[in-house]
């Protein structure tokens, strides 16, 4: 059982209480899950404290509750299994790093997908309940094997290989030791699917720097070579058009030309688009919004994708609230970056394919 708090058990849960549907309902399947039982559920955890989290290398369905009668070192704010206590979101408190790998089901299919929101950084909890039960849902529905995790230790080569697709959703901070990082690259390069979702992007790092946290920039391939570029500061949430650059591309099925929806539009440091290799596959319009100071100008991306040796990599800006991963349009762009990432993984990676 991953640690991913409330809404990944009932995800975890799905194979067993219901049968993948065809493709036709599939959206519908996942919407309605996730308006009926995830985004309430990731509410009810952002609003209750949670017992105290054992140390990472303890069984992580044993943990245990608080004892109210020997005093607490920090404020009950730090409690939870979130480490934000109360709060809906926020800077993580006590960020460590993990070295027992979890354990994986036993019945665990190999060739699935490795769904990882491992925060050092900044989280928000509510998103990340959402996302996780999303992405969870998507693969029930297609019969993917998943595995919902926040333990770095995961990325080790014996547990890697049994993935075809490792998604990094709103990861935060500095989350692996250097073994694991050696380990991670060393699986994409080798042919494996990267899928990034939006805090994946990396954090501002004057941000982390100035909280005493750690950020992904920290580790400078993950930003330079896996993702293309950093993430520096962000608008305020408000509506937006995205424009769909790369209409033939699998990634876009389904999805509108001019793509009208809210969101909180991340800016970065530099366009990837100026990088060999790197395929745009939609930007926003900053007259269609006010970004204040997280313009781009002209060329402001959202999604893009490249290869990284023989693998896969597509990053996404999209999907701050918890209650967009609610949205069809939004499941179906899930939907199709994982099918995609799966059906490429293991092929071998050309700059030039759709």
């Amino acid at each position: 059982m991953s640690k991913a708090g409330h809404a990944a058990p009932v995800a975890l849960h799905l194979a067993k209480a219901f049968p993948p549907h065809k493709s036709g309902s599939r959206l519908r399947f996942v919407r309605n899950f996730l308006l009926c039982f995830a985004l309430p559920l990731s509410v009810i955890s952002a609003q209750t404290p949670q017992p105290t989290p054992q140390p990472s290398g303890q069984s992580q369905q044993q943990i245990q509750p608080a004892q109210p009668n020997q005093p607490s070192p920090r404020p009950p704010r730090n409690w939870g299994p979130n480490g934000l206590g109360n709060a809906a979101s926020g800077l993580v408190m006590n960020p460590t790093q993990d070295t027992v790998p979890p354990q994986l089901p036993a019945d665990l299919i190999p060739g699935g997908v490795l769904i990882f929101a491992k925060t050092l950084g900044y989280r928000d909890e509510p998103a990340i309940q959402a996302s996780n039960a999303a992405l969870a849902a998507i693969a029930h529905e297609h019969g993917w094997p998943y595995f919902i995790t926040e333990n770095g230790a995961v990325m080790n080569p014996g547990q890697l290989a049994k993935f075809k697709l490792v998604i990094w959703n709103n990861a935060s901070g500095d989350p692996l030791n250097d073994e694991q990082k050696a380990a991670f690259k060393a699986w994409i390069e080798a042919g494996g699917s990267f899928l990034g979702i939006h805090g994946a992007g990396g954090d501002p790092v004057r941000e982390q720097a100035r909280n005493g946290h750690s950020s992904l920039a920290d580790w400078k391939w993950y930003i330079d070579d896996l993702i293309g570029a950093q993430f520096i500061v962000h608008s305020t949430i408000q509506p937006g058009d995205i424009h769909i650059e790369d209409h033939r591309s699998a990634l876009t099925k389904g999805l509108p030309l001019n793509w009208h929806r809210t969101e909180e539009w991340y800016s970065f440091d530099s366009s990837p688009r100026g990088k060999l290799g790197f395929h745009i596959v939609a930007t926003v319009d900053e007259k269609s919004y006010a970004p204040g100071s997280a313009t781009m100008g002209t060329d402001h991306p959202l999604i893009w994708w490249h290869c990284v040796g023989q693998g896969h990599a597509v990053y996404s800006a999209l999907g701050h609230a918890g209650s967009f991963y609610a949205e069809p349009l939004m499941i179906q762009f899930l939907d199709n970056a994982m099918s995609w990432g799966l059906a490429e993984s293991g092929k071998g990676c050309r700059a030039s394919k759709p």
